[in-house]
């Protein structure tokens, strides 16, 4: 239960910022066109969103010469990927601690990323104006405008002629709202928590319902459930299998005060895969109370979810000089933070 709860967060969540980034399709490279300062401040921002698209967006922006090395670095580092959806959903006034944290920190050591390049007389990779990135991101040949797909006019239209991939989410959408408001799943009482997902169900079936067939199967369909969903509930169910089984059996709270600065550097260890999934391990012990802040920390400002993939592409070296700044920055700041006792 607790699973289908954090994955239908994170799939409404994924519906909102993709629905901004494709209304805001375009106008996010003309900010860019600035100073330095303005490129740490909005790489960081991009970063800081929740999801892997603002990371998506800011490798984009590095391939076409548009933001320096250290603007990525510090977009990175602000970068938790699809982790964040839920940490919103487990400790969402944390989680929000946690992501400003990481955007100042994601400004700071952006400058000083470039500064250290220089100092140091790294050379990094000359921009690509041919690089593609993930393909999510190659929309550029897209007429659609975000009035079109969200037409009040296409309800009818989309209800009268109704695909089977319409008609299979609003069958699971549906399921999951009737679920809630019987008390299934979900609170018991009619609590915020329980009329913020219904909230959000409605939210979901309303989008579903307006958008258009292009949309619903290339934005929704193949890239949100299919791409990002089904690997997020399996790395949920795995993560909260792992922290209950080994609470109940292994005495895996008592390992792990024992062992908390080993715990530490795992964690950032594991934050350099360019993956969402092993950092929700993390996420759920501090949830249950077995880790502390500066561990949840050093691991969210380590990893980037899966927001490096397309750099790996355009250039290892890059890519491995990105995570060796993040891991050094992280485990001094998240090392500093677990010797002041947070």
């Amino acid at each position: 239960k607790h699973t289908v709860m954090v994955t239908f967060f994170v799939f409404v969540m994924m519906l909102l910022v993709d629905f901004f980034n494709v209304a805001t399709k375009g106008r996010i490279s003309d900010i860019m066109k600035g100073g330095r300062w303005r490129q740490y401040t909005l790489a960081s921002f991009l970063g800081a969103t929740p999801g892997c698209l603002g990371a998506f967006m800011n490798v984009t922006l590095y391939v076409h010469g548009m933001i320096s090395f250290g603007a990525i670095v510090g977009g990175m580092i602000a970068t938790s990927g699809d982790e964040s959806f839920v940490m919103l959903a487990q400790f969402p006034g944390t989680a929000l601690l946690l992501f400003g944290i990481l955007f100042v920190c994601g400004i700071i050591f952006a400058w000083l990323s470039d500064h250290a390049i220089k100092v140091l007389r790294i050379a990094t990779c000359e921009s690509c104006l041919e690089s593609e990135c993930e393909e999510y991101l190659a929309h550029k040949d897209e007429d659609e405008k975000i009035r079109e797909i969200f037409k009040f006019n296409n309800l009818s239209k989309n209800i009268r002629s109704l695909s089977f991939t319409r008609f299979l989410l609003f069958l699971l959408i549906g399921s999951f709202l009737l679920l809630v408001i019987l008390g299934i799943i979900g609170s018991t009482k009619w609590d915020w928590k329980r009329m913020t997902f219904v909230g959000l169900a409605l939210f979901s079936l309303y989008i579903i319902g307006l958008a258009s067939e292009h949309y619903l199967h290339a934005h929704i369909w193949e890239h949100i459930i299919k791409r990002h969903l089904f690997r997020v509930f399996l790395w949920t169910f795995g993560a909260l299998f792992f922290v209950h089984w080994g609470l109940a059996f292994w005495n895996l709270d008592v390992f792990i005060k024992q062992h908390m600065m080993w715990v530490l550097l795992i964690g950032a260890l594991i934050g350099v895969i360019p993956e969402s999934g092993p950092h929700l391990i993390f996420v759920m012990m501090f949830a249950e109370g077995l880790i502390p802040f500066s561990v949840l920390f050093t691991t969210s400002f380590v990893q980037d979810g899966h927001g490096m993939l397309p750099m790996l592409s355009y250039s290892i070296k890059d890519s491995v000089l990105i995570k060796l700044f993040n891991l050094a920055f992280g485990l001094a700041i998240g090392g500093g933070l677990f010797y002041l006792g947070l």
